[in-house]
Protein backbone atom coordinates (compact mmCIF):
# COMPACT_ATOMS: atom_id res chain seq x y z
CA UNK A 1 0.00 0.00 0.00
CA UNK A 2 2.49 2.90 1.21
CA UNK A 3 6.09 2.50 0.93
CA UNK A 4 8.86 4.93 2.08
CA UNK A 5 12.25 4.70 1.03
CA UNK A 6 15.05 6.00 2.15
CA UNK A 7 18.79 6.99 0.57
CA UNK A 8 21.92 8.50 1.76
CA UNK A 9 23.61 6.74 4.42
CA UNK A 10 26.95 5.51 4.89
CA UNK A 11 30.34 6.73 6.68
CA UNK A 12 31.37 10.02 7.02
CA UNK A 13 33.89 11.58 9.09
CA UNK A 14 33.39 13.68 12.20
CA UNK A 15 32.76 17.11 11.03
CA UNK A 16 31.09 15.52 7.76
CA UNK A 17 28.02 15.95 5.23
CA UNK A 18 25.08 13.54 4.20
CA UNK A 19 21.59 14.31 3.08
CA UNK A 20 19.12 11.77 4.00
CA UNK A 21 16.40 11.51 1.35
CA UNK A 22 13.18 9.57 1.89
CA UNK A 23 10.33 9.05 -1.15
CA UNK A 24 6.79 7.97 -0.14
CA UNK A 25 4.83 6.54 -2.47
CA UNK A 26 1.44 4.45 -3.36
CA UNK A 27 -2.24 5.75 -2.68
CA UNK A 28 -1.24 8.42 -0.93
CA UNK A 29 -3.95 11.14 -0.04
CA UNK A 30 -1.89 13.59 2.21
CA UNK A 31 0.98 13.16 3.65
CA UNK A 32 0.02 15.38 7.27
CA UNK A 33 3.72 15.35 8.50
CA UNK A 34 7.30 13.91 7.48
CA UNK A 35 9.83 12.78 9.69
CA UNK A 36 13.15 11.71 10.56
CA UNK A 37 13.85 9.32 13.42
CA UNK A 38 16.92 7.44 14.77
CA UNK A 39 17.59 4.10 16.81
CA UNK A 40 21.51 4.48 18.32
CA UNK A 41 22.41 0.32 19.43
CA UNK A 42 20.89 -0.18 22.80
CA UNK A 43 19.05 2.77 22.73
CA UNK A 44 15.14 3.89 22.20
CA UNK A 45 14.03 5.02 18.82
CA UNK A 46 14.16 9.38 19.26
CA UNK A 47 12.68 11.78 17.37
CA UNK A 48 15.43 14.05 14.98
CA UNK A 49 13.23 16.64 12.91
CA UNK A 50 9.85 16.74 11.50
CA UNK A 51 8.12 19.04 9.48
CA UNK A 52 3.94 19.08 8.68
CA UNK A 53 2.71 19.93 5.37
CA UNK A 54 2.51 23.71 5.83
CA UNK A 55 5.78 23.58 6.38
CA UNK A 56 6.33 24.45 10.49
CA UNK A 57 9.58 22.16 11.85
CA UNK A 58 10.56 20.32 14.41
CA UNK A 59 14.39 19.76 15.62
CA UNK A 60 15.76 18.07 18.43
CA UNK A 61 17.88 20.03 20.76
CA UNK A 62 20.80 18.00 19.93
CA UNK A 63 20.86 18.82 15.95
CA UNK A 64 19.61 22.54 16.26
CA UNK A 65 22.27 24.44 14.08
CA UNK A 66 23.54 21.52 12.73
CA UNK A 67 20.73 19.28 10.34
CA UNK A 68 18.18 20.91 8.50
CA UNK A 69 14.57 19.20 7.39
CA UNK A 70 13.05 20.04 3.82
CA UNK A 71 10.09 18.92 2.26
CA UNK A 72 8.40 18.57 -1.40
CA UNK A 73 5.14 17.92 -1.38
CA UNK A 74 4.63 17.66 -4.66
CA UNK A 75 6.88 14.33 -4.49
CA UNK A 76 5.98 13.44 -1.16
CA UNK A 77 9.49 13.14 -0.39
CA UNK A 78 10.99 14.24 2.35
CA UNK A 79 15.12 15.41 3.35
CA UNK A 80 17.53 15.57 6.03
CA UNK A 81 20.85 17.65 5.51
CA UNK A 82 23.04 16.74 8.29
CA UNK A 83 25.97 18.74 8.67
CA UNK A 84 28.78 18.67 11.13
CA UNK A 85 28.13 15.13 12.22
CA UNK A 86 29.63 13.51 15.66
CA UNK A 87 29.90 9.80 16.59
CA UNK A 88 26.96 10.55 18.60
CA UNK A 89 25.31 10.90 15.50
CA UNK A 90 26.10 7.58 14.39
CA UNK A 91 22.58 5.59 14.64
CA UNK A 92 19.90 4.25 11.75
CA UNK A 93 17.71 6.93 10.48
CA UNK A 94 14.09 6.24 9.75
CA UNK A 95 11.86 8.09 7.57
CA UNK A 96 8.02 8.51 8.98
CA UNK A 97 5.02 9.75 7.49
CA UNK A 98 1.58 10.49 9.42
CA UNK A 99 -0.62 10.03 6.39
CA UNK A 100 -3.85 9.08 5.19
CA UNK A 101 -4.79 6.81 2.22
CA UNK A 102 -7.71 7.48 -0.70
CA UNK A 103 -9.73 4.86 0.52
CA UNK A 104 -9.33 5.50 3.84
CA UNK A 105 -10.50 8.08 6.16
CA UNK A 106 -8.57 7.86 8.84
CA UNK A 107 -4.53 8.87 9.25
CA UNK A 108 -1.60 6.47 9.79
CA UNK A 109 2.23 6.56 10.58
CA UNK A 110 4.31 4.61 8.41
CA UNK A 111 7.89 3.77 8.57
CA UNK A 112 10.82 3.27 5.97
CA UNK A 113 13.24 0.89 6.58
CA UNK A 114 15.82 2.36 8.16
CA UNK A 115 19.39 3.61 6.48
CA UNK A 116 22.65 3.33 8.54
CA UNK A 117 24.78 6.31 9.42
CA UNK A 118 27.97 5.87 11.02
CA UNK A 119 30.48 8.94 12.08
CA UNK A 120 33.83 7.58 12.62
CA UNK A 121 37.52 8.78 11.64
Amino acid sequence: QVQLVESGGGLVQPGGSLRLSCAASGSIFDIRVMGWYRQAPGKERELVADIVSGGTKNLADSVKGRFTISRDNAQNMVYLQMNNLKPEDTAVYYCSAYLRLHYSSAYSLYWGQGTQVTVSS
